[in-house]
């Protein structure tokens, strides 16, 4: 019996021809200044158009959101410019990708900010380090200091940025956008009670904590058509000082909210970790009660786990990550039980050229724009 993964699907507006999403991964090879989108880029999208659909990279949504060397932005015209050879070349391949809008908050490190500090709801430091290259060209890991606590004003400012960022993703060619409000970033900052200690009507309590995601949300969705807009959300993840005890009562009532809005789906990046916890079905239940748009899964699934959760309606998609940086071809290759491609060389990972990023093969010679 053929696998759920391979049936069509729907995406808001949009019609998939599969369920196996690529999902969103830093790469760091934007050329300098500028963090400008290349023809590289171009080409290793294209190479993985046959996903159902793909998110692009983190691309941050100001000079303000950046927290690592070498990530796309999607603020300047050269940046739009630079994106556009991007979404045309997996639309030359009947493909289709969002943008994934980003401001890493307190994720960050002085070298990225004229002021020399990071912003966050709060002045908490997140015990946790981003990779940044230095003046030789070679990238460490590096810690993060403790941010500036946003202004109320500056908050305002920052729902703009992603209003406009929405926009200027449209203009690129995006057929929608991913808000990443997971993984400890900015808007995850503001979800969780420990690192928010703000004493606004952006703090406190959890209608108040979720305040800054849902006037995010519904900026852009008033501005791009709610159909074309979504949010990544990490409920399990416990590192950066995310350890929250009620970020699954945030999510589930931000699902409700999203629910009223009539987003095109909801994102949910889980633990892919060996003794991560276990995502239980009552979980999976609630959310599906609570949010009628398209749920998108992604923690290192297999293909019978996927399965399981498509026919039995708890999902809608299931993203994969290294598999698909490995294999462009990746959904040819599990519809047909092939083996997959390693990841070459892990120092290839982040920065580069094409080695590691745009050279893996696909499945002896056919053409991969189908299954």
């Amino acid at each position: 019996m053929k696998n759920a993964l391979f049936n069509t699907g729907k995406l808001g507006n949009l019609n998939t021809n599969n369920k196996v999403v690529m999902a969103p991964m830093t790469r760091s090879r934007t050329a300098q200044p500028g963090d400008i989108p290349t023809e590289l880029m171009a080409t290793y999208y294209a190479q993985r158009a046959s996903a159902g659909f793909i998110v692009s990279e983190a691309t941050q949504i100001s000079a303000q959101g950046k927290g690592y060397s070498f990530t796309p932005g999607i603020y300047t015209q050269a940046q739009i410019d630079g994106w556009k050879k991007v979404t045309n070349a997996v639309h030359d391949n009947d493909g289709i990708i969002f943008s994934q809008l980003w401001h890493v908050g307190r994720m960050s490190h002085p070298v990225f900010h004229s002021d020399g500090l990071p912003v966050a709801p709060s002045a908490l430091a997140p015990d946790a380090q981003v990779w940044v290259v230095g003046d030789d060209g070679v990238g460490r890991m590096l810690d993060c200091p403790t941010p500036r606590a946003l202004s109320t004003q500056e908050i305002k400012g920052i729902i703009e940025d992603y209003r406009q960022a929405a926009l200027n993703a449209i203009e690129a060619g995006f057929d929608g956008v991913e808000v990443h409000a997971g993984n400890g970033y900015l808007i995850d900052q503001f979800l969780r009670s420990t690192s928010n200690k703000r004493n606004d009507e952006y703090g406190g309590n959890l209608e108040n904590r979720i305040r800054f995601a849902l006037e995010i949300i519904k900026a852009i969705s008033d501005e791009i058509g709610a159909e074309r807009t979504a949010i990544r959300l990490a409920p399990f993840i416990t590192q950066r000082g995310m350890n929250d005890p009620e970020a699954i009562d945030a999510i589930l009532l931000l699902a409700k909210h999203f629910d009223d809005l009539g987003i095109a789906y909801i994102h949910l990046a889980e633990a892919d970790w060996d003794d991560a916890p276990t995502v239980t079905e009552t979980f999976r239940q609630q959310l599906r009660e609570n949010f009628s748009g398209a749920i998108v899964v992604a923690g290192n699934y297999t293909l019978d786990k996927a399965d399981e959760l498509i026919n039995n309606n708890l999902v809608d998609y299931v993203a994969f990550g290294r598999k698909f940086l490995a294999n462009p071809d990746l959904p040819y290759r599990l519809a047909n039980n092939l083996p997959l491609n390693d990841i070459s060389d892990p120092a290839t990972l982040f920065g580069g050229d094409e080695r590691g990023y745009t050279d893996y093969p696909v499945y002896g010679e056919r053409d991969n724009k189908s299954l």
